[in-house]
């Protein structure tokens, strides 16, 4: 049987798209190619061998998209695996970015979320390495 094997692409609508990507390229650190977007490869991941993309559905009346979402004005949110949450967090709130002060420790890694200038919450997370 032919199946989904990964997820391809992430694809959100933005209100003014060169501006938004320029906050991300400013603040989250992402390289842009040419055709405007990002891509990252598996050879990216760090620490080495956390690789791994989640796919998951939430119940519409969820409080993970953060406070005045649920029942469904954020349809998606981004979860960015990162290098070094802490400091990454220390930079955004240099930068006066919104940041949740609620934070998130599991066994396979630490959450952090924040917003980003089109109201878009998303989910910072930094993998433990095996």
């Amino acid at each position: 049987m032919a199946r989904v094997t990964g997820i391809g692409g992430v694809f959100l609508r933005a209100r003014d798209p060169k501006s938004l990507s320029a906050w991300y390229v400013k603040h989250l650190g992402i390289t842009l190619s040419e055709y405007g977007g990002a891509t990252f490869l598996w050879s990216d991941e760090v620490p080495a061998t956390t690789g791994m993309t989640t796919w998951s559905l939430f119940p519409e009346n969820t409080k993970n998209f953060g406070p005045g979402n649920e029942k469904g004005s954020q349809q998606a949110m981004i979860n960015y695996r990162v290098d070094n949450l802490d400091e990454l967090l220390a930079q955004l709130a240099a930068g006066n970015i919104p940041i949740d002060p609620d934070r998130q420790s599991a066994d396979y890694g630490h959450f952090a979320w924040i917003t980003d200038p089109e109201g878009n919450r998303i989910e910072l997370w930094q993998p433990l390495a095996d």
